[in-house]
């Protein structure tokens, strides 16, 4: 039986499928659109710039490898998700024409926690960066998301690629899960927040109209981090501890990846340290301090196997913010409840 949020993401697609900035992909460009998926796994997590027109066998199969399971080709294409190329024309000045594929985007074709599309693939070619074309593509998505009573989107972003990652930080985008990459969403639930500098401390600030105030947003801050020699600080306010829902669960998490890539602390200490792996999955800063630690352990071990296959290969990846972290401290046991890395 087809539910109603079926019905919607239906709706959405097909919303997707009429913008004048988006095409879908035909069944006989799969093969090309998975070719554009490998170049933006191969940018993303090894560094490496490539042309998916140039992916010819013999490099396709060496990008694989090095990727990995990210760097599988998943069959059945149409059957979980709708691929969408994103057209622009690359010649500035050229005449008026056909608008070319010069990216991607993908989209669930069914809905994710809490009535969210899930949002893939999104990729550029390097050449027509900073035009907006990745910015109008979301908000199109979320824009038809919420038309048909969907909570907008989520999507992930790999840490190693932390251009990326700034990227939808700077979109307003909040922080959800850091399980296995950064999870970020966007819903009408969760208000615009901006992070500010004040006083060598970062505070989280979300906008709000209250009901008689003069016209424009009014900016209430909800946490403040600083800094105790090594370890992190971390203030609530009454508005934060009156908060409550999404932006109550998603302001810690938001915070700390703002702090992670801004080289602070992430640990309020040893006792937070040796609880860390607690919150793997997402919440304290202690629990991004301890994936992130993970994901550099991964990429600097992919990157021994690349130079062990590849002498002069780059280490993928970037490196752990200095300060961000106390020195490593032993693996907890296991206990029961507790998330497993």
């Amino acid at each position: 039986m087809v539910n109603s949020w079926d019905m919607a993401v239906e709706r959405v697609q097909e919303r997707l499928a009429a913008a004048p900035a988006l095409r879908a992909v035909a069944d006989e460009e799969g093969r090309e659109f998975a070719l554009w998926d490998l170049a933006a796994c191969a940018e993303g997590e090894l560094g490496e710039s490539v042309d998916p027109a140039a992916i010819g066998p013999a490099e396709e199969a060496r990008l694989r490898a090095r990727l990995g399971e990210s760097g599988r080709e998943w069959p059945g294409g149409e059957l979980y998700r709708r691929r969408y190329w994103l057209l622009g024309d690359v010649r500035p000045g050229a005449p008026t024409g056909p608008a070319v594929p010069v990216g991607t985007v993908a989209v669930d074709n069914w809905t994710k926690g809490a009535g969210q599309l899930a949002v893939s693939s999104l990729h550029l070619r390097p050449d027509v960066r900073g035009r907006g074309l990745a910015a109008a593509a979301l908000d199109r998505i979320y824009r038809a998301a919420t038309a048909e009573g969907l909570s907008g989107y989520r999507l992930e972003a790999d840490w190693a690629w932390p251009r990326a990652v700034r990227y939808y930080l700077r979109r307003g985008l909040w922080v959800r899960s850091w399980k296995h990459a950064i999870g970020l969403t966007r819903m009408p639930q969760l208000p615009p927040y901006q992070v500010r500098e004040e006083q060598d401390r970062l505070v989280l600030l979300v906008a709000d109209r209250p009901s008689g105030a003069p016209s424009g947003e009014v900016w209430t801050p909800l946490l403040a981090a600083g800094r105790e020699g090594r370890w992190l600080r971390l203030d609530e306010t009454a508005a934060y501890r009156q908060a409550d829902g999404w932006v109550h669960d998603y302001a810690r998490s938001t915070l700390a990846l703002h702090l992670a890539l801004a080289g602070r602390p992430l640990v309020r200490g040893p006792q937070w340290w040796a609880e860390a792996w607690r919150w793997s999955d997402g919440g304290e800063p202690e629990g991004l301090a301890h994936r992130i630690e993970q994901f550099e352990r991964f990429g600097r071990r992919r990157g021994a196997e690349d130079r062990a296959s590849a002498p002069g290969a780059a280490l993928p990846g970037a490196a752990l913010p200095d300060g961000a972290l106390p020195a490593p401290a032993p693996a907890p046991a296991h206990r029961p409840g507790a998330v497993a890395p």
